[in-house]
């Protein structure tokens, strides 16, 4: 018998690979797989060097923690029905809305904060129930159905708000305020919820049953369905979670304020959808993921923060976001950009529903053992299974 040997290899396929830890930690702090992170050391040299003075004072840090715990958690009720493959637009709405709810059952209705609390998040998760069958049986594509129902939502807090007025509710519930004060070291109760509900959404996404359903639903719809995955039921309630996390965003957005202001809130759906957009090409490249989300909404907040100490005009925070967002599809768009912006690619409107499409980035780039990485093959062959079998 001849004896044979094999050839280390880097190539998993074949024989004789071999797995190396130093590879692996390579490519961990590669520049591609965590570039927000070697932006935010570039700024913070950058903003040491040109305002010192302003740039180092601690709380500078703390109130920008603060300040952007609303749009992380705004975020994360983004990015997990954009897992699935569904962008909602109207995030900022909904957040808005939580907000002007909030101060209508603290003021008018004097309703009390434990019940108040979960209504909100009920009601956020009704909104995302309603959006989620807009989309699975109406069959209206995700944009032109979150831009109804943010439009709807607009015209309801015009309702409540009697118009568009402010809606006192600090006199009936002072304490409520005590949220966006009380903390630990300077910094709020509102950032560690937020650390809270990213780590929950984390977990649920990466490290369970239903996360890798999700992200199959998102890299192939119907695939996931020929693989058994009730592909609208997932959908449906990733929107539900998000809804509910947008109303949470609304509850403590309003804690900051001592009325109830119907212009608050909406913005938040562009910081957060560039976050996201940006956070999907980090740490696991080529799938939209949470914590890539929250350090590129922090690490976006720095670099305007940064300008803004510098006495740039306070606008400039739309021209960096609005920027930041198009370069991200953008350069998505451009043929050859690579795995990392499969993501963004597969939520670009010109391929969204594209039949034959392969199983890339989400399912296979996972490592997690899903068994999605086994049966997504393209569609065209599925409905070739599916049709010998009948015959």
């Amino acid at each position: 018998m001849i004896p044979t040997t094999s050839v280390p290899t880097t190539d998993k396929t074949q024989a004789g690979y071999t797995h190396s830890v130093g590879r692996d930690i390579a490519r961990f702090f590669s520049f591609g797989n965590m570039s927000a992170i070697y932006l935010f050391i570039l700024m913070f040299i950058v903003f040491s060097i040109w305002i010192p003075n302003k740039f180092f004072l601690p709380g500078v840090w703390r109130s920008l923690l603060d300040q952007q715990a609303i749009g992380g958690i705004a975020a994360v009720a983004l990015v997990i029905p954009m897992v699935t493959g569904a962008i909602n637009l109207a995030i900022g709405a909904q957040v808005a809305f939580g907000a002007m709810l909030t101060a209508v059952f603290l003021g008018p209705l004097s309703l009390p904060i434990w019940l108040q609390f979960p209504l909100i998040i009920l009601i956020g998760a009704g909104i995302g129930a309603l959006t989620g069958i807009l989309i699975t049986f109406a069959r209206i594509d995700s944009i032109i159905a979150t831009l109804g129902i943010n439009s709807l939502l607009l015209g309801m807090i015009q309702l409540v708000s009697n118009g568009g007025l402010r809606v006192r509710y600090a006199d009936k519930a002072p304490e409520y305020a005590s949220i966006s004060t009380m903390g630990v070291g300077g910094i709020t109760l509102t950032f560690f919820i937020m650390i809270v509900v990213a780590l929950a959404a984390w977990y649920v996404l990466e490290r369970t049953p239903v996360g890798r359903r999700m992200y199959a639903v998102g890299m192939n719809p119907e695939g996931a369905r020929l693989s058994g995955v009730n592909v609208k039921a997932i959908q449906i309630w990733a929107l539900v979670a998000g809804g509910a996390i947008a109303g949470l965003a609304g509850a403590l957005l309003q804690s900051r304020y001592v009325d109830g202001d119907p212009t608050i809130g909406v913005s938040y759906l562009l910081p957060a959808l560039t976050a996201v957009f940006l956070g999907s090409t980090q740490f696991r490249g080529g799938r939209f993921n949470v914590w890539g989300s929250v350090v590129a909404l922090y690490v976006l907040a720095i670099g305007i923060n940064g300008l803004q100490l510098a006495s740039l005009p306070s606008y400039v925070d739309d021209f960096f976001y609005g920027a930041a967002l198009l370069l991200a599809v953008g350069v998505a768009a451009f043929p050859g950009t690579g795995a990392r912006f499969a993501a963004i690619r597969r939520l670009l409107p010109w391929n969204r529903g594209a039949k034959g499409a392969p199983a890339t980035a989400q399912g296979t780039e996972a490592g997690d053992g899903s068994p999605f990485r086994a049966t997504m093959g393209t569609v065209d062959e599925r409905r070739k299974e599916d049709l010998g079998r009948d015959a």
